[in-house]
Order: structure tokens, then C-alpha cells, then sequence
């Protein structure tokens, strides 16, 4: 996703470059920035989403580890009661 994003930002960027070389008209400027805006967007929300997933990833993993811990203090006192 993240290279579709940096894709869609380059030909953004290429839209806009032969709109202002070729001396487009308005609609051609204001659409290729529109554009070039949308991608840069979809960039930046995929790149949240991805350090959101890392972050879950992790609380996930320090979750499991902890209820591992709690078990395994358990188990002991059980031992030593017994």
C-alpha cells in the first residue's frame, strides 16, 4: 500500500509540473493539486496506520507476557503452600 502511495504522489507531482509547464488552464492546475493533496493524504494515513499497528503488536505481546507472569507467580505460591 505504502508503494501504491508514493506512486500516486509521483505522478501527482508530474501532473503538476506539465500543468504549470504547458501553461494549462485553471481546472488542469487546480485538479493535479487536488490530486497531488489526495496522495499525500493516502501516504500519510497509511504511514499512522502502519506505526498504529506496530504499537498494538506490541501492547498485544506485553499483554500475553504479563498473564504468562501472573500464572507462573501463582503456580509458585501453589508450590510453596503445598
Amino acid at each position: 500500500m505504502l508503494i501504491w502511495c508514493g506512486v500516486l504522489f509521483a505522478l501527482a507531482i508530474f501532473a503538476f509540473v506539465d500543468s504549470v509547464l504547458n501553461m494549462g488552464e485553471v481546472f488542469r492546475q487546480v485538479n493535479s493539486v487536488l490530486f497531488m493533496l489526495i496522495s499525500l493524504a493516502l501516504f500519510v494515513r497509511t504511514s499512522t496506520k502502519s506505526k498504529e499497528q506496530k504499537l498494538e503488536k506490541y501492547q498485544d505481546k506485553i499483554f500475553v507476557l504479563e498473564r504468562e507472569i501472573r500464572s507462573l507467580k501463582e503456580g509458585r505460591e501453589k508450590l510453596a503452600d503445598y
